[in-house]
């Protein structure tokens, strides 16, 4: 919802075609609009314009700097990378390493992105932050602010924004909320932008070549040490490359031939093994989410009903809950879920409204590895 007077906004600017339209928008709707890149991964050469988009990292430092001038825009860099590397890269590494399938874009919104425009904006002065998310904000009727999806519902990133801490939202804009994406490339392209160069942003901005498997290899050598495939009673089934390399409900990449089809059930990262089993044992009716981040603990414990997101590519599943007010809650579903992956995020709304959420633990109760055999101290007990 745009605000009314003109007021004074850091904006995030990455240099891709969201914040840049974004820009515009602010700016033609009076504000002074200040643009801030953080800089939080590789290394760019700053000046460089002329480089085609699809070949840039995160950080298009050069081409942020370019909409800036083109607007007539102030903009500024911060490097942001020491926070990157512990709050995502280490969390993203460890996550993996841990037999969990983490979110770097939640951790980033949440550790780096926003408080580091906060930060900016504080020391401006500036009455706003805003970003190119496909999110929005709306307010109750006392005039509270609260979290809901983008009208653009292909395109809609209210997923990743779960974990801002709910004071931030009275300060929040969110420029692109009303629209849809064909008509952003239609403003990008009226703005001059190299819209015929654009591509979507990677799902993991810092994995440039390859996939997340082959960027632990390269900054986490101890992934790659191989173990054990076994079925839930503890049959050995084959030798698998590193617990790291594995996810819930994965079947390509497994290297057995032969037999029934099987899945990725779980990690088991303290047996260095991977358990494997059918497709129907994917199915749970529960799981455990914690370490929540609430935006209204009332709404949600006077709603009976909410839809619940466990991957942001897929569509939200109703389900209840159990939650006493603690930092855990239960999830019930009315029908299955297939491969919950213990890391990554459940997001519950109600309606469009985003409700808060939390880290997935798994589905309960897991079924337990019933051991033929304890290990021997000849296999390797870490990951």
């Amino acid at each position: 919802m745009p605000v009314s007077d003109s007021k004074r906004v850091v904006l995030g600017m990455s240099g891709g075609v969201d914040s840049s339209v974004a820009a515009k928008l602010l700016k033609d709707q009076g504000h002074e609009v200040i643009g801030v890149t953080l800089k939080v991964w590789e290394e760019e050469d700053e000046s460089t314009v002329s480089k085609r988009w699809q070949e840039r990292g995160c950080c298009k430092v050069g081409m942020a700097r370019h909409v800036a001038e083109l607007l007539g825009i102030s903009h500024q860099v911060i490097d942001t990378r020491e926070r990157f590397q512990k709050g995502v890269i280490d969390d993203f590494i460890g996550g993996y390493l841990e037999g969990t399938t983490p979110n770097p874009c939640v951790r980033c919104n949440e550790r780096v992105k926003f408080g580091g425009l906060f930060q900016v904006a504080d020391e401006l002065g500036a009455d706003y932050i805003a970003t190119g998310h496909y999110a929005n904000i709306r307010h109750d009727e006392v005039g509270a602010p609260f979290l809901v999806r983008g009208q653009d519902v292909k395109k809609d990133q209210s997923y990743f924004l779960y974990r801002i801490p709910p004071s931030w939202l009275s300060k929040m804009m969110f420029p692109l909320g009303e629209m849809e994406k064909p008509d952003v490339w239609m403003e990008a392209e009226a703005m001059g932008l190299p819209v015929d160069e654009l591509k979507e942003s990677q799902e993991i901005c810092f994995v440039t070549q390859g996939d997340y498997r082959q960027f632990l290899k390269q900054h986490a050598p101890q992934a790659s040490i191989p173990g054990t495939f076994v079925d839930v009673k503890g049959k050995e089934l084959g030798q698998h490359q590193g617990v790291a390399f594995y996810t819930p409900g994965q079947r390509k990449g497994l290297g057995i031939s032969g037999g029934s089809r099987l899945y990725v059930q779980r990690v088991v990262p303290e047996l260095n093994m991977v358990v494997l089993g059918p497709v129907e044992d994917l199915d749970s009716r529960e799981c455990l989410v914690s370490d929540l981040n609430i935006f209204s603990p009332e709404t949600l414990r006077n709603a009976p009903k909410i839809d619940v997101k466990f991957r942001y590519s897929s569509p939200p599943v109703p389900a209840t809950h159990r939650w006493s007010g603690s930092t855990s809650m239960t999830i019930m579903f009315d029908a299955p879920v297939r491969a919950l992956s213990p890391g990554q995020s459940a997001v519950f709304y109600l309606g469009d409204r985003v409700l808060g959420g939390g880290i997935i633990q798994g589905p309960t109760p897991k079924k337990s590895i019933q051991m033929c055999e304890e290990p021997t101290s000849a296999e390797p007990l870490q990951c």
